[in-house]
Order: C-alpha cells, then structure tokens, then sequence
C-alpha cells in the first residue's frame, strides 16, 4: 500500500473511518478535508448491488445537476451542413463536420467534455467508438447525446450547465462529481440529491437484495467520507 503524504494524514484524522455520516455532515466534512492548492472536484462513489456482467443489470442515465459542475465544459459537436450553422450559433467549441474531424479524433485528440451528434453523422462517429468509448465520450441514444439539428441549442445548453453521464463500470461502481469544493453545502447538497434520486430510478429490474451498498464522498485527493445510504435515499429534490 502507497505511504500517504502529511497532508492526507492530518486529513484523514478528522475522518472516522467506522462511522456512516448524514449527506450534510460528509459534505461539510469532505470541504473541511480538502487540501489540494486548487479547487478540487467533489465526486461521489457508488457501490452498487448489480452485476454488470449481465445487459440486464446495467445502470446508465444521465442527471442534469441543479447548481452545476462549476467549471467551463467543452462540448463538440458531429453535424454538417445546417446543423453545423446551428451549433455553432449555439455555443459549441467545436464542431466536428468532416472527415479531417474524424481522423484529427483517431490520432488521439479528446480536447472536450461532452460529445453530441445528429444521427446524419453517426455513420462517421462509429468509426471513433475505440477512442470516444473507454473515455466515455461517445454519443448514444441513451445518454440523449444523438438528437436532430433543432434539439441541439438545448442539449448544448444542459451540457454546460451540469449535465452529467453517469454509467456503472466492471466493478459494480459509480463515479459521479458533483461540483467543487468552493460551492457552498447547500449547492453541494441539492446537486448530491438530484444525483440520487436518478441513481434511485436507474435501478435495474433484474438487480436483487441490496441495490445501494456504499456511498462515499471525497474530493481530489482527499480523504473518503461514508455517508449512510439509507439516509440519502430519503433526501427531497429541490432546485
């Protein structure tokens, strides 16, 4: 096991490690512990009762989080001809219409945050599923990331305001972030609620005993904070 560094330590000593916290007390707790010089990501990782093996027990969604991720996100876009117009007029960074877009992709260049397409384009797009897929980048009928031209201003609108893509990996866990450490609790705690409440949905029919097994918080480089899952499962959604 790696030696942790001092500062890890004397944050890992304000932790009890035995102890489930309230959704309130780990947030509050997982801001007090962070060290990092910069504004650290917040993430939460989920311990989920399924099988990822089985197509039946996949858990993938998408959560529109109510206070944002708190950071700029870059979002391309496949589409040609008047659905290249229409992106661009809608904020995209990029928009990827030809093949040098393509090629520019299959060399290794992944510069952006969310990837969207128009279903004109996915011809193309599928040659990228080596390189968008393992990063979590490609665009998919369920992650709501292939829409026509005329929906593109508002999935790009959701993308840079905090929508997030959240898919269950070989292990059974979720990653999920949901802001920085410089939001104030109540911010951190209404996007943490939204996150659950998809998560709770997202339940796979097929998924027997003990769906939420562990939560816990941390932030970048931080220490991980349990929360008591039953606790945040009764949290209310409000924006």
């Amino acid at each position: 096991m790696p030696k942790r560094g001092k500062k890890y330590r004397e944050a890992s000593e304000k932790v009890d490690r035995m102890r489930l916290y309230s959704s309130r007390e780990a947030l509050e707790l997982v801001k007090e512990t962070s060290y990092a010089k910069f504004d650290a990501t917040v993430d939460v990782h989920f311990r989920l009762g399924v099988d990822p093996r089985h197509a039946d027990q996949q858990v993938r969604a998408v959560v529109l989080l109510p206070h944002g991720l708190g950071k700029d996100v870059r979002v391309l876009v496949f589409a040609a001809g008047e659905a290249d117009k229409i992106a661009q007029e809608a904020g995209a960074d990029y928009v990827a219409s030809d093949d040098e877009w393509i090629k520019k992709i299959q060399n290794g260049w992944t510069d952006f945050d969310v990837a969207i397409a128009v279903p004109e384009m996915m011809g193309k797009v599928g040659r990228l599923g080596r390189v968008l897929g393992p990063r979590g980048l490609m665009p998919s009928p369920k992650a709501g990331t292939i829409a026509p031209a005329d929906d593109l201003p508002r999935l790009i609108r959701e993308a840079k305001a905090g929508r997030v893509e959240f898919r269950v990996d070989k292990t059974s866990n979720l990653h999920v972030p949901i802001g920085k450490v410089s939001f104030p609790v109540e911010k951190l705690l209404g996007n943490f609620a939204a996150i659950m409440d998809v998560v709770k949905k997202a339940k796979p029919s097929a998924s027997k005993g003990v769906y939420l097994r562990k939560i816990t918080v941390t932030s970048s480089m931080g220490p991980g904070i349990k929360i008591d899952p039953i606790e945040a499962q009764a949290l209310e959604v409000s924006f």
